[in-house]
């Protein structure tokens, strides 16, 4: 006779057996397959419904392959050349070092490149790893370094055995970098899916940016230097790191040094392999450590905005806004991105055009406006939270604090940083007798856009969008946006007249023994304008306070 208690028993045991059963066999199931027909599947999912998006990977695809097709045949025909081993060998380096960092700054770019989406599934590590390690060859990029570690083996493979090396090394390459790639986002996934990595990706274009001024500097330098050969110290040392060392390997065939050719080998099947065992690991801890979100937060915290350095600010009014705008500056990623950007960028052009010996130290003041333009669209850079600010302005008086107190806050890091860049600018070219009049115009180009940036602020808001790294206006005020910061920069200009007409009269008459005077002439005038600016923005924001809280809440 069967009790309830004993069905119940049988129940339980027969339906946990069948989950078991249905988990070992799905555990069974050969996964590389499924997982090269998910990602075919993504991609053409992706495509469906859109026309745009089509035409953007059907002429990404167009373009890789044409380009990668002009590449390799470059590559190959530098066979024979004494320093082709130096150009391929350096190529390698940089293709496995683009594919390490490229998947931290586009996250988004491989929906694949998340296994954490998969962790409520039966799989075991090591498959997954291999289905994963097979899928991941499909794509655009694959196929464009494909190309590049073809060309790279046949510009230095000569004779039977370099053949031979080649046809291991093309695929070992590309197979080193897919894995390098892979096995560092795992690692990083957290931070992919947290805002720390929606910072690098946002501050993705800064280091591209900084990446093309660095690679013009060095290319101008090598060729001043007498052309490759300067290279083959860095080459010797990167021909040893894998994944490159596939290539080094094909060149040390080919040159008959054979045991060179099997270390560099073997150096790269070890590497590829610690990579493997490297990713399996980071993909079981993923799969098996809670993150943050699933655990309870019981540690008490503790209000640390009252202590430190933020006690030496005023009280009141002005103190808290610049406590806001500066935290904003550290914590909000589309913030942080332009001013990172402007103070790079500032610092960047004055300073390598200074090591070029093409600058000057007045070109100090491009830094400045790069810094000054950080004052346009005040109000756009808080975005729906502005409300919040609206609600404590009530009159002119309120008005003025805010904006002077946002002012304040811009002028505790841009002041010092124009100085450094000044500074740095004229030891690199050591002219220090332009060091005080550099000073001078800059300072009051700065307090210029601080003016400019309070009256725009006011008279020409608009909204910044929350969504995407790279949008910066909402549609439909775009015209606003480039009203605001074209006009601004005008008006600027025109402002900061008078000290850059007393600069140039002071060197073109060769008084160079009094053109220290520029100096306390530019910080004061800098200082009026600045405050004439916050002082004529005042009554605009308070009387328009309905419509700029409108135009700043439509993203």
């Amino acid at each position: 006779m069967t009790t309830p208690a004993t069905a119940s028993t049988g129940s339980a045991t027969g339906a946990g057996s069948r989950g078991s059963s249905g988990a070992s066999s799905l555990a069974a199931v050969p996964l590389t397959p499924i997982f090269v027909r998910l990602k075919l599947s993504l991609l053409r999912n992706g495509l469906k419904g859109s026309s745009k998006r089509k035409a953007v990977y059907f002429s990404s695809l167009a373009f890789a392959l044409v380009v990668g097709f002009f590449v390799t045949l470059g590559l190959a025909l530098l066979h024979g050349n004494a320093h082709a081993g130096t150009v391929v060998v350096l190529l390698a380096g940089l293709l496995a070092l683009g594919w390490a960092f490229m998947p931290l700054f586009f996250p988004t770019g491989d929906e694949t490149l998340d296994p954490s989406r998969l962790v409520m599934l039966p799989l075991r590590p090591r498959p997954l790893v291999r289905a994963l390690l097979v899928s991941s060859l499909v794509g655009i990029g694959p196929l464009f370094t494909l190309c590049l570690a073809v060309g790279s083996v046949l510009a230095v493979a000569r004779g039977a055995v370099g053949a031979v090396a080649a046809v291991v090394a093309a695929p070992l390459l590309v197979l080193g970098c897919v894995t390098l790639a892979r096995a560092v986002a795992t690692a990083n996934v957290r931070l992919l899916s947290s805002r720390k990595g929606r910072d690098l990706a946002i501050l993705s274009g800064l280091l591209i940016a900084v990446g093309g001024q660095v690679v013009n500097f060095g290319s101008q330098r090598l060729f001043q230097a007498g052309g490759l050969t300067t290279l083959e110290p860095v080459e010797a040392v990167v021909r040893w790191l894998p994944p490159a060392t596939a290539v080094g390997m094909v060149d040390s065939a080919s040159e008959g040094a054979y045991g060179v050719a099997a270390a560099q080998l073997a150096l790269t099947v070890a590497a590829v392999a610690a990579l493997l065992w490297f990713w399996e690991r980071s993909l079981t801890r993923l799969m098996v450590t809670p993150d943050s979100s699933t655990i309870a937060a019981a540690r008490p915290t503790k209000d640390r905005g009252a202590g430190g350095v933020w006690s030496l600010l005023p009280a009141g009014r002005t103190g808290a806004a610049v406590q806001r705008t500066l935290r904003y500056a550290v914590r909000d990623p589309k913030t942080k991105a332009a001013w990172v950007t402007a103070l790079a960028i500032g610092m960047i052009i004055p300073v390598f055009n200074a090591l070029q010996g093409t600058g000057s130290v007045y070109l100090a003041c491009f830094g400045a406006s790069m810094l000054g333009m950080q004052m346009y669209n005040q109000f756009g850079q808080d975005t729906s939270a502005f409300w919040m600010v609206a609600q404590t302005i009530s009159n002119t008086r309120d008005a003025y604090v805010e904006l002077r107190a946002r002012a304040f806050a811009l002028a505790l890091v841009t002041v010092p940083f124009t100085v450094l860049v000044t500074v740095v600018t004229a030891a690199v070219i050591g002219d220090w007798s332009s060091f005080p009049a550099a000073t001078g115009l800059s300072l009051a180009l700065l307090g210029s856009m601080l003016c400019t940036g309070a009256l725009a602020s006011a008279r020409f808001p608009y909204s910044i969008p929350s969504d995407g790294a790279f949008k910066n206006v909402v549609p439909g005020q775009a015209g606003l946006a480039w009203a605001g910061i074209l006009g601004g920069l005008l008006v600027s200009a025109v402002i900061s007249a008078p000290v850059i007409v007393l600069t140039i009269w002071l060197n073109a008459a060769d008084h160079h023994g009094i053109s220290w005077i520029v100096l306390p002439v530019g910080v004061a005038w800098g200082a009026l304008v600045a405050w004439a600016g916050l002082r004529l923005s005042a009554p605009t924001v308070a009387r328009k306070l309905p419509e700029i809280l409108s135009a700043v809440s439509k993203g």
